[in-house]
């Protein structure tokens, strides 16, 4: 895209009073960014949401002229640390988000941009994740990237970071939405996430470089994750979760929703619930995103799958204790409780089980089962 049109474009990011649906108006009925930068206060108030002020706003010499220079060391910032920037009428803006009722009418990205000319799913749900929230976000991630697909998500902690974690361990793509600028680190924690991001994946926002977070940016930011993505799926949501947002901005976008199911008696849960009882898609591995959407894998066993160790036939008493395992954590007084053996005993067997493969330790003393195939 040529500099003078990018310049345009960030200057009337940088005009105060003007959001992203006043831009599309003013873009549709001008035609171009350089014509509504150029066009008198008279013709700006025909247009919707255009009052007497904002339009002298828009016109002020001091103004425009402020917002231009802002616009020029913000294209030269950009340069200078390796970041791209796509407007709307860009061939390499994507084609998906475009029709979306609100597409960002500016896209930055750092990383690989041609994560966005993949076909997207997108994953979501709680920061204040379970540990079976968080194993299910990333296999399944994991599972979507080895079928070709790129995973996209929020970067937020909880689900949203497993899921970019999952698809990265299995060398697939992924890409990160940002409510707050690229060059911002958000949350913290995420920090060696995000420079792995930058190397391996794509990071995204709509937002100016030094930007920061806001409670206000992440409900504006998750239409962005629904809009590039094909279908979104939410591992784990409670009834306040943001991820229903998302969820209900896929669907006015024609995009698909699925869910996957928790523990009945988990507040974490309930958001997801309500989502399969409205008709959302249940999700119990990646077939069933797959088949919803239509689509075949497109590199099916593209990226090989680590095997663990095979699981060795077990003594009566290890098939007794692994019948009262599950895929949900079961701490050792629960275990004595189930099986009836003796906490002694129990150690010994899980220590056998885990030896095998066929369980695994938690942080807290818990266990779980692996489910193999």
């Amino acid at each position: 895209m040529h500099r003078d049109t990018l310049q345009d474009w960030l200057t009337l990011y940088f005009l105060e009073g003007l959001g992203c649906t006043l831009v599309h108006r003013l873009v549709g009925e001008f035609g171009s960014p350089a014509e509504v930068l150029a066009a008198p206060a008279n013709r700006l108030r025909r247009v919707e949401g255009i009052g007497a002020g904002l339009a002298a706003r828009l016109t002020s010499p001091t103004r425009l002229a402020a917002a231009r220079e802002q616009a020029r060391c913000e294209l030269r910032l950009l340069a200078d640390r390796d970041i791209s920037l796509l407007c709307l009428d860009d061939p390499c803006y994507p084609s998906l988000l475009r029709t979306i009722d609100d597409p960002p009418f500016l896209l930055y990205c750092r990383g690989d941009t041609a994560c966005l000319n993949r076909p997207a799913v997108a994953l979501v749900g709680s920061r204040a994740a379970s540990v079976y929230g968080k194993r299910i976000s990333h296999e399944l991630a994991g599972e979507l990237a080895r079928r070709g697909f790129c995973v996209v998500s929020g970067l937020a902690l909880g689900i949203d970071g497993e899921a970019h974690a999952g698809a990265l361990a299995a060398g697939g793509p992924t890409i990160g939405v940002l409510g707050c600028g690229i060059d911002v680190v958000y949350p913290r924690r995420h920090a060696s996430l995000f420079r792995e991001m930058e190397c391996r994946g794509l990071l995204v926002s709509e937002y100016a470089l030094g930007v920061q977070p806001e409670g206000f940016r992440f409900p504006e930011r998750n239409r962005i994750i629904s809009g590039l993505a094909l279908g979104v799926v939410v591992v784990e949501a409670g009834m306040k979760s943001g991820s229903l947002i998302t969820a209900r901005l896929a669907l006015g976008q024609g995009r698909e929703v699925f869910a996957v199911p928790g523990r009945i008696d988990s507040a974490r849960s309930r958001g997801t619930h309500r989502l399969l009882q409205e008709g959302a898609k249940l999700v119990q591995a990646v077939d069933d995103i797959i088949e919803e959407l239509r689509l075949s894998p497109l590199s099916e066993a593209a990226v090989p799958v680590a095997s663990g160790p095979a699981a060795a036939p077990g003594s009566r008493e290890e098939e007794r204790l692994l019948s009262c395992l599950d895929v949900y954590p079961s701490t050792i007084d629960e275990l004595v409780r189930a099986s009836g053996f003796s906490q002694a005993d129990v150690f010994d067997l899980l220590l056998s089980l885990e030896l095998k493969g066929m369980i695994r330790q938690l942080p807290g003393q818990q266990y779980e089962r692996l489910v193999r195939d």
